[in-house]
């Protein structure tokens, strides 16, 4: 049981970076043209690349925070539909998702931002 819910999980993280990925690959798309005026105006491109990962990271902890709330509420309800069920929260396992959630999005923010880090200020002008 413990194998399955495992899998679940890390195919649910896994579908969910390639989500976070593509938004994020959108999100450089749309805005090609505020890139380029920043980096026309002194912004380096590790400047660049560290805004979208941090627009990653942020987004995947906000989503794995509120994966813990969805689950703490699901187990209140459960436990006042049922006594047998209890739910027991420890903070070591809490600080791992959140940990992890961010890494998701560190390593599947990576490629957007690495290819917003790479715009040339011309031809990101250029576009529109």
């Amino acid at each position: 049981m413990t194998l399955l819910i495992t899998s679940i999980a890390a195919i649910s993280l896994l579908v969910g970076g390639v989500g976070v990925m593509n938004i994020m690959l959108v999100s450089v798309t749309e805005r090609t043209h505020e890139i380029g005026i920043r980096l026309s105006v002194g912004a380096r491109p590790s400047d660049i690349m560290t805004q979208f990962l941090i627009e990653a990271v942020v987004i995947c902890t906000l989503g794995g925070l509120i994966g813990i709330v969805g689950s703490a509420l699901a187990g209140v309800v459960f436990s006042w539909v049922t006594q047998e069920f209890t739910m027991i929260f420890t903070w070591p396992p809490l600080v791992l998702a959140c940990s992890f959630s961010a890494l998701i999005g560190l390593g599947f923010g990576f490629f957007p931002a690495r290819n917003a880090a790479r715009l040339h200020p011309t031809e990101a002008l250029a576009r529109e």
